[in-house]
């Protein structure tokens, strides 16, 4: 025998019966505009790979000296957001090209060192897929409205490996002040970089949660909301200064 649908008898259960009906019409509604008709695509994760004609470099003398940040450098951040309770399908990035700063290679004793770096991002330039979430970060979670700056100062000499010289792609670990939503926490990140005699390749990112730097998780009208961690990462060239 089929079962039958209940309908509350009181003017009281049968109003909260209708608004729970119609919270779940629009939670599937905005479920369906979210998923459906506007999926996200997030662009991969930065990454650096050894060209397959690596070439050696002569010596550590060839990197010696001041480096600045050439144009096609990119930093940003990288999220998974959730509708309710419902993870999205894909992270949502955003990145930015105004980047300043550089660092400065020396060779003491004939070990490759960076000596000083530093870096500033505008975050208030920070674009995504989306003009209303870049519209939101400028008052809730990085709040750039308040803080357009990010930035990263290295606080320890950093000796390179040998094998730095090889061409070819190798991991260290950076340290330094970061400065975020006007807070300053010094961080070890790893980073991999590859070397030549005319551009210098840095890529890196630190997983964090948002508290780390004072910061809210994001959430809007209590729909859209984000896990609980966030991603900061970066792909940095330097050319001659």
């Amino acid at each position: 025998m089929a079962s039958r649908i209940r309908i509350p008898k009181s003017k009281r259960g049968r109003l909260s019966a209708v608004a729970a009906a119609v919270v779940t019409v629009a939670l599937a509604g905005f479920a369906f505009i979210y998923f459906v008709l506007f999926p996200t695509s997030s662009p991969p994760s930065f990454a650096l790979k050894t060209p397959k004609t690596a070439v050696p470099l002569s010596s550590a003398s060839a990197v010696v000296g001041r480096w600045t940040i050439a144009a096609d450098s990119q930093a940003g951040y990288r999220v998974r957001e959730k509708l309710a309770f419902l993870p999205a399908l894909d992270d949502a990035v955003g990145r930015t090209s105004e980047i300043t700063g550089g660092a400065t290679f020396a060779a003491p004793h004939g070990t490759l060192t960076v000596t000083v770096a530093s870096f500033v991002i505008n975050v208030l330039s920070l674009k995504s897929n989306e003009a209303m979430r870049d519209q939101h970060i400028q008052t809730i979670g990085i709040q750039s409205a308040t803080y357009p700056k990010a930035s990263f100062v290295l606080t320890h000499a950093l000796a390179l490996p040998q094998s730095a010289l090889s061409g070819d792609v190798f991991d260290v670990n950076i340290t330094g002040d970061v400065n975020m939503h006007g807070a300053t926490r010094l961080l070890t990140i790893p980073v991999e970089m590859r070397l030549s005699s005319s551009r210098i390749h840095a890529v890196g990112s630190l997983t964090f949660p948002w508290g780390l730097f004072r910061m809210s998780a994001p959430s809007v009208g209590g729909f859209v909301s984000v896990e609980p961690d966030a991603t900061m990462e970066f792909d940095l060239t330097l050319a001659r200064a």
